[in-house]
This record gives C-alpha cells, sequence and structure tokens, in this order.
C-alpha cells in the first residue's frame, strides 16, 4: 500500500511536465522501435521546438525538452508535428502505452519473437477507454527468454519458456499461469482490468501492482508455481556488430548519457534501413544491416 495522495504527473505530449528550461515531453515506443522516418521527423522538431537533443529513457521512450509552453500546455504546432510523424496514435491512451520488450527480439536468440504480440498489446490496449485511466508509469515487461530484462520492475509481464509459450508475470513478485503467445496479450489485459477494480479512486489511486495489499496476488486467486525456464538472466548485448539469426548484422551502438545529438542522429540515419531499436540501456541498436 501507499500514503501517495496525487496522480502521477509522467509527462507526455499532450501532459507536458514544466521544469525550469521549459517543458518536457515523452514519447512512448512500443518496445523501443522508433521509425527511421519518424526519427528524421524528431530531429527537425527538437531543432525547431525543443532544445535540438533526443533524449533516451530507460524504458525505451523519448524526451524532448526546453519546449516553450502556455498554461501548462506546449503549442499546438509542436502537437500536430508530433502527431504527423506517427509518435501520437492514441492520444486518449499516450500515457499508458509502456510496453517494453527484449530490443533484439525476432532477430538475435532469445527463445520466442515478441514483436507481434507486443503490437497486439498496444491494440488491445487503447482499444478499451478504461485502460487510459491506468497511470503514465504502469508498465508491461515482455522478455523472450534471454532474460535480459527480467529484472526490470514491472506491473505487467511475461517470459517466453519456448516458441510458442510464455509464463505470466503480475506484479514483480507473482508468477501467474502459462499461455500462447496468441493468448497473451488479452491474458494480460485481464489482470489489468482486475487492477483497476482494486486500486481505488480519486487521487489517492494506487499506480501500482506492487501496491496492492497482495502484491497482485489477489488478481491471480490461486498460486502458480514459477516455471524454472524463466530462471536465466543475460547482461546487456556488447557494443558493435551483432551477427543476426538471417545471416544479417545489427549494430549496437553506445549513445553517451542517453542525450542523442543531431550528429550522432545523422550517423544512424546514414546506416539505418526501416527502424532503429531504443534499448533500456539507453543505446541504439541498428538492426537489419545487409552485408557489404
Amino acid at each position: 500500500m501507499t500514503n501517495r495522495s496525487h496522480p502521477d504527473r509522467c509527462p507526455g505530449v499532450l501532459r507536458p511536465w514544466i521544469a525550469d528550461d521549459g517543458a518536457i515531453v515523452r514519447l512512448r515506443l512500443i518496445g523501443g522501435v522508433l521509425p527511421t522516418s519518424a526519427l528524421r521527423d524528431l530531429i527537425g522538431i527538437a531543432a525547431d521546438y525543443a532544445d535540438g537533443t533526443l533524449l533516451l529513457t530507460k524504458r525505451t521512450n523519448l524526451q524532448l525538452r526546453g519546449i516553450e509552453h502556455a498554461d501548462g500546455c506546449v503549442p499546438a504546432v509542436l502537437v500536430d508535428a508530433i502527431a504527423e510523424s506517427g509518435l501520437l496514435p492514441s492520444p486518449s491512451h499516450e500515457l499508458v502505452r509502456n510496453v517494453m520488450v527484449s530490443p533484439l527480439t525476432g532477430r538475435v536468440g532469445g527463445r520466442a519473437a515478441l514483436r507481434h504480440l507486443a503490437h497486439e498489446l498496444d491494440r488491445q490496449l487503447c482499444a478499451e477507454p478504461d485502460f487510459a485511466g491506468l497511470a503514465g508509469r504502469f508498465l508491461f515487461v515482455l522478455d523472450d527468454g534471454r532474460g535480459d530484462i527480467a529484472s526490470r520492475s514491472l506491473d505487467l509481464g511475461l517470459m517466453a519458456v519456448d516458441a510458442e509459450t510464455v509464463q505470466l508475470r503480475v506484479g514483480s513478485k507473482h508468477w501467474g499461469p502459462l499461455a500462447s503467445l496468441d493468448e497473451a496479450p488479452e491474458a494480460l489485459l485481464s489482470y489489468a482490468e482486475g487492477f483497476l477494480r482494486h486500486r481505488g479512486e480519486g487521487e489517492t489511486a494506487l499506480w501500482h501492482l506492487d501496491e496492492l495489499p497482495e502484491g497482485g496476488a489477489e488478481l491471480l486467486g490461486t498460486h502458480y508455481a514459477r516455471d524454472l525456464r524463466t530462471q536465466v538472466s543475460a547482461l546487456p548485448p556488447p557494443y558493435g556488430i551483432i551477427a543476426q539469426d538471417d545471416g544479417r548484422s545489427a549494430e549496437h551502438l553506445a549513445v553517451p548519457d542517453g542525450l542523442l545529438t543531431p550528429e550522432l542522429a545523422a550517423t544512424i540515419l546514414d546506416r539505418a534501413g526501416t527502424e532503429v531499436i531504443v534499448t533500456p540501456w539507453r543505446s541504439i541498436v541498428i538492426p537489419d544491416l545487409e552485408k557489404v
């Protein structure tokens, strides 16, 4: 439980945080995936309306800061520019689209490819009006079985145990049933619905499952043993070139202090194809590089 007496203030585009140097807006990326077309747009947006840089967050999102504001809002022209870039697909749910995924899933190692599952989870999340009431810090963590993000604190999540099956997670301490990849999004969101019923109302409403009296166990109804196959962990991938399973390669690039400058962004755009991946380690992966 918590004695918190105010709603969360995690920023978005339509609900910026007002700092001393201007407004801050946060852009949610599902599993850290950032289309290169959107990255190119954002560099121009940052130059025109913010401090010229993009900040990578540990939740695989992006922030713009140093933005002019009035009455707690950023300029409408900025909101329109972000929407046109494709990074505001659901204004009503923008704050709750917090989905972290193993960055190399489907390309290098791991037990299961989780990109499709992540996008289906996002689709179902945004389709239900009630989920817009979740806190902006509510987090889904989807580990593809390698254990690279399994230690992250979470509200709901899963870990792959084979190519077609995952074990669900409910709060940071509890494990749920096994589910197929197709079943997992709906199953996770059923627990999100349960949390909304249990969390209370108004400014004292809980933000996280761990804050429930039983830490989320009350949503499960029964005890589920942790599958032994989930007891794995992995370090972040090394920087440099990484061989993909399909014969192509990826490049893992350090981003000093998580601050993506126009110069570094230009270097990335020169090498990247259709997308890059923002990682939980505030770095960038450029995937699907062809052999030279």
